[in-house]
């Protein structure tokens, strides 16, 4: 991204944006509410025109690619995707109709092969079992990692995940952590997380952007990123940060 800015209803949500996320690194999205986190990743995720600037993604630029085909290329989890997925849906069928890009299986039936993929990919998360339970019924945890599941099934080159930790108790956020973790292992494509908690951000993470009030507060490793002066200037009070083993905390103090 090159300047990027976006603008609804004389608001602005984005404002001069420069980024830019390259193969083998694993990004944290980090910002206070209605810092533009969501935004932005619509944006990278071809869900979403700029007002302005430049946005390449996978070698293609908006404005000239075809945008509904780039989308078929990015794996995305997010809340509003979850609340989309009609709760009599079986989890195996939230996930091979990812490969169909449509929310809601059709009357008619699938290739074997998909359906054998993402039965595999419900069993990398843990959820083999699971496949012939209905969304609806399914816990919160059990919910972000069908959608997990559903964003890895046309092989992404991208993958996006919106607050995958959001509601999330404390042992059913540290099992997700865990799977992420692992996931997004060497080979992997690369990745953004969004998220308002340096808490959430798994191990393995590479990089950091932080934002706040739809503009860049410091982008670029994540050691560099994290630290007390740069998210008390994002988000309004002082903190302190500190990270033991790969896993981020913060909290309330004079940095």
């Amino acid at each position: 991204m090159s300047g990027v800015s976006v603008v609804r209803e004389g608001v602005t949500l984005l404002a001069g944006i420069d980024w830019e996320v390259e193969e083998g690194q694993r990004w944290a999205l980090l910002g206070p509410n209605g810092a533009g986190k969501t935004t932005l990743l619509a944006v990278a995720g071809a869900a979403l025109f700029p007002s302005g600037g430049t946005v390449t993604l996978l070698g293609e630029t908006y404005g000239e690619a075809d945008l509904g085909e780039l989308r078929t290329r990015v794996g995305l989890s997010s809340a509003a995707l979850s609340d989309r997925v009609p709760p009599q849906e079986r989890a195996v069928d939230v996930v091979v109709t990812a490969a169909h890009g449509v929310i809601g299986r059709w009357p008619t039936g699938y290739d074997p092969g998909d359906v054998a993929r993402a039965t595999d990919l419900l069993a990398r998360v843990g959820l083999r079992a699971f496949a012939d339970r209905r969304y609806g019924t399914l816990s919160e945890g059990e919910r972000k990692r069908v959608l997990l599941a559903r964003a890895l099934m046309t092989d992404p080159e991208l993958l996006l995940l919106d607050e995958p930790a959001a509601g999330l108790d404390l042992g059913a956020r540290e099992a997700l952590l865990r799977l992420l973790t692992r996931l997004t292992s060497p080979g992997a494509p690369p990745t953004v997380l969004v998220t308002h908690h340096v808490e959430e951000i798994p191990v393995g993470t590479t990089h950091a952007l932080l934002l706040s009030r739809g503009r860049v507060v410091a982008s670029g490793p994540i050691a560099d990123v994290i630290t007390g002066p740069l998210l008390t200037q994002a988000f309004g009070i002082p903190l302190q940060a500190s990270s033991t083993d790969g896993r981020w905390t913060a909290r309330f103090g004079v940095p």
